[in-house]
Formats: structure tokens, C-alpha cells, sequence
């Protein structure tokens, strides 16, 4: 409950212009947000940039927050969708990037970064589907620890169990996966 309030005090204080709300507001969830920025731009640079620009929208938009939800979630969405506009960018603008190969007009490579892109978005999915198999308390750790990067003693804190409950799901939640995709591979190759 203090930790609510606290917040709260700070965000009334980004919504009032002061300039130490907002810092405690940016350093309260830097790392975090960084870490989720990292998972979509590889670059350390872009990355950081991508954090600043998603922040200058969290500070725009606060005003809309009605602390009926997760405040946290909330930045992560802006954030995570700041990540992404910066990609949809970056591929509309083709001038902007560094990579002298992203020029090359060859229509092999072209070919191969199209088989590439079909087999990555593929792996996803399967991916994707083998995860919602899980249960849902297995699911919800395996989420937390390996896309959100939590730590277990943050999983533990956030769904209320021992850090040692969450290394024993996570562990099972792998040791599931593994299954359900050696399943799904098997049943491919039929």
C-alpha cells in the first residue's frame, strides 16, 4: 500500500511540471523498460533513444492513468509499442540505417532473408502455441521470467510464493515445453 501511495505522489508530481517526480519516475523504471527496449532493438544506442521517446509519451499521457490497473504494464505497453514504431520506421526509411548489406539489391539475398524471415516467424509461432499449452501457474513464471525478465525473487513477490516455487515452475515449465515441441516437431515430420 505504501508503494502506491508513493507512486501516486510521484506522478502527481510529473502531472504538476516537477522535474524530481519525473526523474524518480524515469529511474523507477529505467532498467526495466531498458531491458524490454533491448528485447526489440539490438542496438544499445537505438535502444536508449527508443527508452527516452517512450518515456517523453509515458510523462504526455499520465494524465489518463487512473491507477485502475498496473502502472508498470501500463509503461510497458507505451514502451513496447514506442520499440516497435521505431522498427516500422526504420524499415519505411531504408537511408537511415548503417548497414552497408541493407543496400544490396541481389535477388538471392533477398530470397534467402524471405525463407529466413517465413522460418523465424514460423519457430515463433510454434513457440507461441507450445507456451499456451502450458498451465496457467506454469505459464505465468515461465512469462514473467524468460519474456518479461523478471527475477524469481520478483516472481515471488508478484504472485504471492516462494522464490524456491518459482525456480520449481519455471524448471517444469521447461521441462514441458520441451515436450510439447518434441510432440509438434514429430508431428511435422509425419
Amino acid at each position: 500500500m505504501k508503494d502506491i501511495e508513493k507512486l501516486k505522489e510521484i506522478v502527481n508530481g510529473c502531472l504538476n511540471d516537477d522535474r524530481r517526480s519525473q526523474e524518480a519516475l524515469f529511474k523507477m523504471f529505467y532498467g526495466k523498460m531498458l531491458a524490454v527496449c533491448s528485447r526489440y532493438i539490438s542496438d544499445p544506442d537505438t535502444a536508449q533513444e527508443v527508452l527516452q521517446q517512450g518515456f517523453i509519451k509515458v510523462f504526455d499521457k499520465l494524465e489518463v492513468f487512473d491507477f485502475k490497473g498496473s502502472f508498470e504494464g501500463w509503461v510497458r505497453r507505451i514502451i513496447v509499442n514506442t520499440a516497435i514504431d521505431s522498427i516500422r520506421k526504420a524499415k519505411r526509411a531504408p537511408l537511415l540505417k548503417d548497414k552497408d548489406t541493407d543496400f544490396k539489391m541481389d535477388s538471392t539475398d533477398e530470397l534467402e532473408e524471405s525463407e529466413a524471415l517465413e522460418l523465424t516467424e514460423l519457430k515463433a509461432s510454434i513457440a507461441l502455441k507450445a507456451i499456451e499449452k502450458l498451465s496457467p501457474g506454469y505459464r505465468t513464471v515461465f512469462n514473467l521470467f524468460v519474456i518479461e525478465d523478471y527475477s524469481h525473487k520478483e516472481i515471488a513477490e508478484i504472485l504471492n510464493i516462494s522464490e524456491g516455487t518459482s525456480k520449481s515452475n519455471l524448471s517444469k515449465a521447461k521441462l514441458n515445453l520441451k515436450k510439447i515441441l518434441t510432440e509438434e516437431f514429430s508431428n511435422l515430420e509425419e
